[in-house]
C-alpha cells in the first residue's frame, strides 16, 4: 500500500487542502509602495513648506521647513500602521495610537504656523482626514467639528487668515471622503476575513469526507483481505488448489483496494447499491456468513444507489468483523436499506464508532433517518431509511 501512502501524502500537501496560512499575512502583504497613497496627497503641504522657506526670520523658516517636513512623513507612517496593522496586519490602530498620532499631528501643525502663516491651515485638513479613519465616527466628528469652527473663527478673528473659509470647507469635504473610503475598506477587509473562513471550513469538511470514505474503502477492503488469507492459511496444507484461489482473490482484492484509494484522492470513485451489493456476497462468503441478498436493485433511484451503496459496505464491514453471525440478510427498498444478522446483537457503543457517525453525516445530508438496534433475528440491525419509517 505504499503507492497509496505516497498518494495520500500528495493529497494532504496539495494546495488545495493542505492548511491555510494565517489569515493576517495572506489578506494584509505589506506593499513596498503602499505610502504612496498617502504620499501622493501631501502636495497640498507644498504651499506651507515654500511659505516657511520664504520666512526672512531664518530660526522661523528652519522651524517651518522642518515641521512641515516632519508632518508630512508622519502622516505617511501613521496611515500605513493603520492600513496595515501594528504587528499582526490586521486593520485599524490603537485608542491609544489614534489618539498620539491626532495629537503629534498638531503638534507639528502649530509648529509650522509661525513660519508659514494662514497657510499652516492646511495641514489641519491631514489632522482632520487621519481622525476620519483612525478613530470613532463620534470622536472624528468632534475633531472635524472642533477644527472647522477653529479655522471659521480665525478666519475672521485673525489678521491674513481671510482665505482659510475655502480649507474649512475643503476639511469637512476630504473628512467626508476619507470616513467613506475607510469604511470601505473595512468591510473589504472583513469580507477578505469571511471568504478565508469560509475557505478553511471548506477544506475542514472535505478532509472529513475523505476520511470517511478512506475509512470505508479500506475498512471493507482490509477486512476481508484478512478472512481469506487466514483462509488460505488454513486450507495451504489441506488444500493446496483452494488456498492458491484464495491467495489469487487477496492480490486481487489488495489491488482493487488501492484502485479505490487512488480513485477517492482524485475524487472520480462511484459507490452505487449493486457493485456494493456484489461485494457483500464474496465478503460474506468468505467470512463462512451465508447471505440473503435482494433480487434486483431497479426500484432505487440513482440519486439514492451511492448512499446505500454505502449502508451496505458498513453494515457487511460490521457483520463480518463482529457480529459472529452464520446468515445476513438485507433488505432494499426504494426508501430504505438494512442490514440484519443473527449474530451476538448491538455491542455498547455500538454506534458510536468512526463508521457508523461517518454514514449518519451521509445519511443526515440527504435528509434520512438512520438507526442502529436489534434485529428480528437477534442479531443486529442497521437501517437508513428515506422516507416515513
Amino acid at each position: 500500500m505504499s503507492d497509496a501512502a505516497g498518494a495520500g501524502r500528495e493529497f494532504w500537501q496539495s494546495p488545495a487542502v493542505a492548511s491555510a496560512p494565517p489569515v493576517a499575512p495572506m489578506l494584509f502583504p505589506r506593499w513596498r509602495y503602499g505610502w504612496v497613497f498617502a504620499a501622493v496627497w501631501l502636495l497640498f503641504l507644498v504651499e506651507p513648506f515654500e511659505d516657511s522657506l520664504r520666512n526672512p526670520d531664518r530660526a522661523l523658516a528652519v522651524l517651518g521647513t522642518t515641521s512641515t517636513a516632519a508632518f508630512g512623513v508622519a502622516y505617511v507612517v501613521l496611515w500605513r500602521r493603520w492600513q496595515y496593522g501594528r504587528s499582526t496586519g490586521t486593520l485599524g490602530a490603537s485608542r491609544r495610537e489614534a489618539t498620539g498620532g491626532i495629537a503629534l499631528l498638531l503638534v507639528l501643525a502649530a509648529a509650522v504656523e509661525p513660519a508659514a502663516g494662514s497657510s499652516a491651515a492646511n495641514a489641519l485638513v491631514f489632522v482632520c482626514a487621519y481622525a476620519a479613519f483612525a478613530v470613532s465616527l463620534r470622536v472624528a466628528g468632534v475633531v472635524v467639528v472642533l477644527v472647522t469652527v477653529g479655522l471659521l473663527l480665525a478666519a475672521r478673528l485673525v489678521p491674513g487668515w481671510e482665505g482659510v473659509t475655502g480649507t474649512a470647507a475643503g476639511t469637512v469635504l476630504a473628512s467626508v471622503a476619507v470616513y467613506g473610503v475607510s469604511r470601505m475598506i473595512s468591510r473589504g477587509r472583513e469580507l477578505a476575513v469571511a471568504q478565508q473562513d469560509l475557505a478553511r471550513l471548506a477544506v475542514a469538511e472535505e478532509r472529513g469526507r475523505f476520511s470517511r470514505d478512506l475509512h470505508d474503502l479500506l475498512g471493507h477492503s482490509l477486512t476481508v483481505i484478512t478472512l481469506k488469507a487466514e483462509l488460505a492459511g488454513r486450507l495451504l496444507e489441506l488444500d493446496p488448489a483452494r488456498a492458491a484461489t484464495e491467495v489469487a482473490d487477496v492480490e486481487r482484492l489488495a489491488r482493487t483496494a488501492l484502485a479505490d484509494v487512488r480513485s477517492a484522492l482524485e475524487g472520480f470513485r462511484e459507490v452505487t447499491v449493486a457493485t456494493e451489493l456484489a461485494a457483500a456476497g464474496q465478503a460474506l462468503a468468505a467470512a463462512g456468513v451465508e447471505a440473503h441478498l435482494p433480487g434486483a436493485v431497479d426500484e432505487v433511484a440513482e440519486e439514492t444507489s451511492e448512499l446505500f451503496g454505502w449502508v451496505v459496505r458498513e453494515g457487511v464491514t460490521n457483520v463480518v468483523r463482529h457480529s459472529g453471525a452464520r446468515h445476513c440478510w438485507i433488505e432494499l427498498t426504494a426508501s430504505s436499506v438494512a442490514v440484519c444478522d443473527d449474530g451476538t446483537g448491538p455491542r455498547p457503543g455500538a454506534g458510536d464508532g468512526h463508521g457508523i457517525g461517518g454514514l449518519a453525516d451521509r445519511v443526515q445530508r440527504a435528509g434520512g433517518a438512520l438507526t442502529v438496534g436489534r434485529s428480528a433475528q437477534g442479531g443486529f440491525r442497521l437501517g437508513v431509511s428515506l422516507g416515513p419509517p
